[in-house]
């Protein structure tokens, strides 16, 4: 059932937007390429639903495009670690419903396999790792912004603090690790 459960809270993120409420989703995943969850994406951001996606890999999706996609932004972080997160968080009312999850948004994950999805309830830790992704998305030296013309350039600026999310993420979990020792 997680193509119908992540289905419902995309059409939350719908109903919040056209409500004239805060909606917003964040995602990160391998791999985006189930085109039934890429049309409900395009719903969301035409219905004014701000949506910022984290990829490694494949992504269908085109972002920026024009009554289709404005209201979607895809970076895409190649660095020295191998990452396979998954993390699907939803505003929902203010709620921030955080999701892991064994599966990419492709079509042979999401209906012919069996793959597991789970909350996260734990405060803290849903705090913890919001505050991984916001690292993530304020990368600015190994990810790359896609666009429609696929040239995806790196997001580099000259005027901000250089933030390489893979390293400050070690680090970060490293520091934890010690606090927690």
């Amino acid at each position: 059932n997680m193509r119908q459960r992540f289905g419902d809270l995309i059409d939350f993120e719908i109903a919040n937007a056209k409500a004239g409420n805060k909606a917003k989703i964040i995602l990160k995943m391998n791999s985006l390429q189930d085109p039934k969850m890429i049309d409900k994406l395009y719903k969301a951001s035409n219905a004014g639903v701000k949506i910022k996606i984290i990829i490694r890999g494949i992504c269908s999706l085109v972002p920026g495009v024009e009554n289709q996609s404005t209201n979607i932004k895809v970076i895409s972080i190649i660095d020295r670690y191998l990452e396979h997160g998954r993390i699907y968080i939803f505003h929902h009312g203010g709620e921030d419903l955080l999701y892991l999850a064994s599966a990419d948004w492709m079509t042979r994950n999401l209906s012919h396999r069996v793959e597991v999805g789970f909350p996260i309830v734990d405060k803290k830790l849903k705090k913890e790792i919001q505050a991984l992704i916001k690292l993530q998305l304020k990368d600015n030296i190994k990810a790359r912004k896609l666009n429609i013309t696929q040239s995806n350039p790196y997001k580099r600026s000259v005027a901000k603090k250089p933030v390489r999310a893979q390293y400050d993420f070690y680090h970060f979990l490293k520091e934890k690790s010690m606090q927690d020792a």
